[in-house]
């Protein structure tokens, strides 16, 4: 288990922060953007969709 004598000490990890924090950023990045993608893809299928069952009503 990991004991910190202050904030300041549990933001540097040890000498491992900028590792240890940018990983958390990399990740969040990540998630976000794939989020964000998921969500674009969805509503152009959904607008595809829409599209093809009006043109297919209208034959």
């Amino acid at each position: 288990m990991f004991y910190w004598s202050s904030f300041s000490d549990f933001l540097q990890m040890g000498g491992y922060a900028l590792f240890v924090w940018g990983s958390y950023v990399v990740t969040i990045m990540v998630l976000v953007i794939e989020i964000a993608l998921l969500r674009s893809r969805n509503k152009a299928l959904r607008k595809t969709l829409v599209s093809e069952i009006r043109q297919s009503q209208k034959n």
